[in-house]
């Protein structure tokens, strides 16, 4: 008996070892790998959060590996586990709309005319995110500028793929369009938004209402570091940033991959270019295409890529890229120049930072107002932890404060 216990307690040592290694190891590799360049905002917490969120990814496999749950939950699970109480300055209330889980934030305070409505897509890549991860942030947005925010709950790849949840965006956005009356907001300030994935939705759907005569016409879409296009990995803002928390041009690519189909087995060719056969690249060069950036933002290690042949099965799983709905930037003009007003937000160390300037460049071109925000100093995902209890970030505040 005591044998069996010396056994069990050697085991377990062992095994808790090789865990703390492993994960270790992953850490380190990831950490050797990543580069945070000297202007970014509060470095420090940064890597911090940067060795958090590969630790939570280690440990989601690990899991995954001895059947317990999949990683992709796992990571989930722990982004939103923690949930705020009441908040004495808002109505809060879960609801559906069209079967599309929402979650309202309405000021307490009266107004003596209707208010403006904000509809809200979270960012997490099309994969993670959820109404919790987004509470503080539309709730912030609610109380500073006084407004009613509906975010909104769509579902998430894989195991709901495209067009899934850009449907789920549209027909909320839409139910709350139609109802209008019910939540106390002036049907003439409806203001689509997002941030990184959730920015890609919002002007998707901005794109799809443009045209449509039977509802209010929106008043802006306020977009936050947006995924855009999946057509060029190779943009200077992918090349400069491949490897800065919290996005790496590797994951952006994937995210995107697990959006469109479940599967990232082309991951290698849409990094090299080789996933949209040139002449369609070359015809859409009109709107994407590097010599569109300013000056200033090509000049930290740029170089101009080579476009190769792309093979024809690769085309075959990648071709809806060239839809709109998936990639905005390649709406036709007619498209662009009926979108509202728009404020667009970038940062400086964010692999997604052209994509915006492409599409800043696009709507400006089309006559459509643009108030434009950059960060100098930010990152990825800057905004979403501009009041966290340890690692807030005053960069994010900067740009919170100016969405507001």
């Amino acid at each position: 008996m005591a044998v069996a216990y010396i056994l069990l307690v050697l085991f377990s040592a062992v095994f808790i070892a090789a865990f703390i290694f492993l994960v270790m190891g992953v850490i380190n590799f990831d950490y050797c790998n990543s580069e945070i360049p000297p202007g970014v905002s509060q470095p420090v917490k940064l890597r911090i959060i940067h060795m958090i969120l590969i630790s939570t990814a280690v440990v989601g496999q690990i899991l995954e590996n001895i059947g317990i749950c999949s990683q992709v939950s796992f990571v989930r699970y722990m982004q939103g586990r923690k949930t705020l109480g009441a908040d004495q300055n808002l109505f809060i209330k879960d609801l559906r709309f069209d079967k599309v889980p929402v979650r309202i934030y309405q000021p307490k305070a009266p107004s003596a005319s209707p208010r403006r409505g904000v509809i809200f897509f979270h960012g997490g890549g099309w994969i993670f995110g959820s109404l919790e991860t987004h509470e503080k942030l539309c709730r912030s947005i609610a109380k500073e500028s006084k407004s009613v925010v509906v975010s909104v709950g769509y579902r998430l790849a894989p195991e709901h793929k495209y067009p899934a949840a850009y449907e789920d965006c549209l027909n909320a956005t839409l139910h709350f369009m139609r109802n209008i009356e019910h939540y106390g907001v002036d049907p003439a300030r409806i203001i689509v938004s997002g941030d990184s994935a959730g920015g890609n939705l919002a002007a998707a759907v901005s794109q799809t209402l443009a045209s449509r005569s039977d509802l209010p016409k929106l008043r802006a879409q306020i977009l936050i570091y947006p995924g855009l296009q999946a057509l060029d990995f190779n943009l200077p803002s992918y090349q400069q940033n491949r490897a800065v928390p919290l996005l790496f041009r590797e994951r952006a690519a994937f995210y995107v991959l697990q959006y469109l189909h479940g599967d990232a087995s082309a991951l290698e060719d849409v990094l090299e270019g080789t996933h949209i056969p040139s002449d369609i690249i070359l015809n859409y060069r009109k709107w994407v295409n590097a010599d569109y950036i300013p000056q200033k933002f090509r000049v930290r290690g740029y170089k101009p890529h080579v476009l190769l042949e792309c093979a024809t099965e690769v085309y075959e799983k990648t071709k809806k890229f060239c839809e709109p709905n998936l990639c905005p930037l390649l709406a036709e003009d007619a498209v662009v120049q009926q979108l509202p007003e728009t404020f667009l937000l970038t940062c400086e160390y964010d692999v997604l930072r052209d994509d915006g300037l492409l599409y800043k460049k696009r709507l400006e071109d089309s006559g459509v107002p643009v108030t434009w925000y950059h960060l100098e100093d930010g990152f990825h995902g800057i905004i979403n932890s501009f009041n966290s209890d340890w690692f807030s970030f005053s960069a994010g505040k900067r740009g919170v404060d100016n969405i507001v």
